[in-house]
């Protein structure tokens, strides 16, 4: 073989080597902004159903594509376009509107023209009780995040979506409220965990159908203590084993 063949051979081979890894990233890119987005979640407003330490797939397709499902949020165009709306009780990622470069995940609780209000700890939807039944108590700090028993009640919205909910403190500032009016191309968002959720009722305000990113729906991985993934070390005694490949209600 002469130099100039293995010349041609060792720059074809790099030439390859590079378009593979630009195929790759392409179509990364596509099933990321397109299809599926990973997730982990950072704070425990939404226990029980979920904690810190889960790792998700949100489906991007679920209510259309904005200019947040695009990488950085670029802004090509406004509104949402294949829009599809977001049910009661459906678990969402969204673009926080104070600040859209960060990322919530709540429960859709009130929809375009609903009005929301809490009184002693109970949901009401269009001046009707949400049913509330206590179902038990976790003691249990890794789902509650406090040594001691926690009440856990059901909710069942109209749709009957049923899913619990936390109450760590009774009489909180978040178990009565004013009267919120969802505007129209509006959503009302909150957690789980009821005491510790900062959502619609406070700084989140009702969440604009743009900063939809889509629809959680199942964890793939789960570790507890504050632990990486990638300390995978630490995965025979943190790893929350009955979490995983779990739906999300």
């Amino acid at each position: 073989m002469s130099v100039a063949d293995k010349s041609q051979k060792k720059s074809g081979g790099l030439g390859e080597t590079v378009s593979v890894i630009i195929q790759a990233l392409i179509l990364a890119l596509v099933i990321r902004t397109l299809l599926f987005q990973p997730f982990s979640i950072p704070s425990g407003s939404m226990r029980p159903t979920l904690l810190e330490g889960d790792y998700l797939f949100v489906t991007k397709w679920a209510y259309g594509y904005s200019r947040y499902s695009l990488p950085f949020g670029i802004d090509l165009f406004s509104g949402r376009i294949w829009g599809a709306e977001p049910k009661r009780g459906d678990v969402v990622v969204f673009k926080f509107p104070p600040n859209p470069s960060l990322d919530y995940i709540k429960r859709v609780v009130g929809l375009p023209g609903d009005t929301i209000q809490m009184k002693n700890g109970q949901l009401f939807i269009n001046d009707k009780p949400v049913p509330r039944k206590l179902v038990g108590k976790i003691d249990n700090p890794d789902i509650t995040e406090v040594n001691r028993p926690v009440d856990v009640y059901r909710e069942t919205l109209p749709d009957g979506v049923s899913y619990d909910t936390l109450d760590l403190t009774p009489d909180s500032i978040g178990d009565n409220t004013k009267v919120f009016h969802v505007p129209p191309g509006h959503y009302f968002m909150m957690g789980d965990n009821r005491d510790n959720s900062s959502d619609s009722r406070f700084d989140v305000g009702y969440v604009p159908a743009e900063n939809l990113v889509g629809h959680a729906n199942i964890i793939f991985f789960s570790i507890a203590g504050d632990a990486s993934p990638l300390e995978i070390w630490k995965w025979p005694t943190l790893v929350r084993v009955s979490r995983l490949f779990t739906m999300i209600h």
